[in-house]
């Protein structure tokens, strides 16, 4: 690697606002986001799975396909 040409890099701190906190490699000292894995809902489980279950039913009303209950 030449030398002088590549950015430092730091323990950078993390910081959501949700208040989670952790700890990885960047080129900056410290970073402030606003969606994490712990509060994101893809991560945490909250999906908004009753827009798709609307979705599911609208494709099945519109093929005459029959819901098995």
């Amino acid at each position: 690697m030449k030398q002088g040409i590549h950015p430092n890099y730091y323990q950078a701190k993390v910081v959501c606002n949700c208040g989670n906190e952790f700890v990885t490699g960047s080129t900056k000292k410290d970073i402030h986001v606003e969606i994490c894995s712990k509060c994101h809902s893809f991560y945490t489980g909250q999906q908004k799975a009753a827009s798709a279950r609307g979705r599911i039913e609208m494709f099945n009303r519109k093929y005459g396909m029959k819901t098995d209950k």
